[in-house]
């Protein structure tokens, strides 16, 4: 239950800044998502360090499908927390709680789903990918560690959630660096102490992902009482509410490992040097711009808060002020890696064309992170204000009208670097449609009440 020190108001965001409260959340989960990002980034490294490029391979393709099972659990974590957060600015903490425990429920059930479904179909996925021989066979192990523990994932982040939907942004931020710092000192253990190799950094997940679900628990359960016991009659009209925001979610999620396919393929006809270069560039780009990826989840509950309290208003300055933060944070990272470009070429030990494409990324694509973050806080503004849809529409037509055409005719008229920068042209163009459309519906909704207040009473 919560203590003294720990009473807050239940819709904190309907008050106070909306700037303070973007900026709060947003660099509260990039601590945490920094954690993830960046453990990441270790385990690849200690896995390179054992000197078998197919057992490195290996791991990456076992990431790579990894990717699928983790948009599941953020779609549904998106929706847990702005059904939450509509319930807390409707000032109704009863059904929050309810909501709160058959979300909980409900996000552990999908993942062990997906999960399930993934372990079933793991050979042929990884096949389709390109892994073969013994880069097939690590891949294959370290799933089947690793996989089973994507249900405990989700329970923590569906706990995160709650957490957020409350306006907690540390404890929220807790579950992720918590697990981060536990995977950061079991890796090395496992894979060199013990010789586990692979095998190590898969069990080194199974351990972080524990600890998010502990880490949760704490936070939501024992520190604010947000999760009410579900009960089956519940669990049946929640379904919906939930569901009308995490299926569109999880959509426009899987989205992007789609993209990231279709652009690796395309890298793959001009040689290694550019695969290896464009691998680079997605393992500095969520660090980089860490706080852009959390700012999409962290302005979710904002939104949501105000919405359920009929303040169109608020619900407005926050898409504003998400946009502002999140230019200011992309412009910070530009210079930032245009700076540090000749010791990130270093650090990679990057040559030839690798280290040409590396330094292309830091000078210019960098810049196409403000479009990208730009569609990121046009999501959230769909998926917490009632227009779920679009946000899959724009997702996907960025992974493909947004993607195909656009790096198909950079590759045609300029090589690898042509291809980057095609993307990087794709970007632009659905950002900025995506924050006209974005702006077009809170105008609606702030010019509806009745609008406003079914959209804040659906959940």
């Amino acid at each position: 239950m919560s203590t003294a020190t720990d009473e807050r108001p239940d819709a904190v965001f309907t008050r106070g800044p909306i700037m303070r409260h973007v900026a709060v959340m947003s660099a509260t989960g990039a601590v945490g998502l920094t954690a993830i990002f960046a453990v990441d980034l270790l385990s690849l490294l200690y896995i390179s360090w054992l000197g078998q490029v197919n057992v490195t391979a290996g791991v990456g393709f076992a990431t790579t499908v990894f990717f699928l099972s983790t948009s599941v659990n953020i779609g549904m974590m998106i929706a847990v927390s702005a059904v939450v957060a509509r319930a807390l600015g409707s000032g109704d903490r009863a059904r929050a709680r309810r909501l709160g425990g058959s979300g909980v429920l409900l996000m552990t059930l999908a993942s062990a789903v997906a999960s399930a479904a993934l372990m079933v179909w793991m050979g042929p996925l990884l096949t389709l990918l390109g892994a073969a021989g013994e880069a097939h066979d690590v891949a294959w192990r370290f799933m089947a560690i690793a996989m089973p523990s994507n249900v405990l994932m989700a329970l923590g982040l569906a706990y995160s959630a709650v957490l957020r939907a409350v306006g907690d942004a540390r404890r929220a931020m807790y579950v992720t660096l918590a697990g981060g710092i536990g995977t950061a000192a079991i890796d090395p253990l496992l894979i060199f102490g013990l010789g586990l190799g692979p095998d190590g950094a898969a069990w080194a997940i199974c351990a972080s992902r524990l600890i998010f679900a502990i880490v949760g628990y704490s936070g939501a359960v024992r520190v604010h009482d947000m999760v009410a016991k579900p009960r089956a009659s519940n669990l049946v009209a929640d379904v919906a509410p939930i569901g009308a925001i995490a299926l569109p979610a999880v959509l426009t999620n899987v989205a992007t490992p789609v993209s990231f396919g279709y652009i690796t393929a395309a890298l793959s006809a001009f040689g290694e040097e550019a695969v290896a270069a464009n691998a680079i560039a997605n393992r500095l780009a969520p660090v980089a711009f860490c706080i852009v990826f959390a700012l999409s989840g962290a302005i979710g509950p904002i939104f949501s808060q105000n919405l359920g309290a009929g303040l169109g208003a608020r619900v407005r300055r926050t898409l504003s002020d998400g946009l502002l933060f999140s230019f200011g944070c992309v412009v910070a990272a530009w210079i930032v890696l245009f700076v540090a470009r000749d010791g990130i070429v270093a650090m990679f030990a990057a040559e030839g064309e690798t280290a040409r494409l590396v330094v292309f990324f830091c000078t210019v694509l960098a810049g196409s992170w403000i479009f990208h973050g730009a569609l990121f806080v046009a999501n959230s503004a769909f998926n917490n204000l009632g227009f779920p849809l679009l946000a899959t529409g724009f997702n996907w037509g960025k992974a493909t009208l947004g993607t195909v055409p656009f790096v198909a005719a950079g590759a045609h008229l300029g090589g690898a670097e042509g291809a980057l920068l095609g993307q990087a042209v794709g970007a632009v163009v659905f950002g900025v449609a995506g924050v006209i459309v974005a702006y077009r519906c809170v105008d609606r909704l702030s010019g509806d009440p009745a609008a406003m207040a079914h959209a804040g009473g659906t959940t």
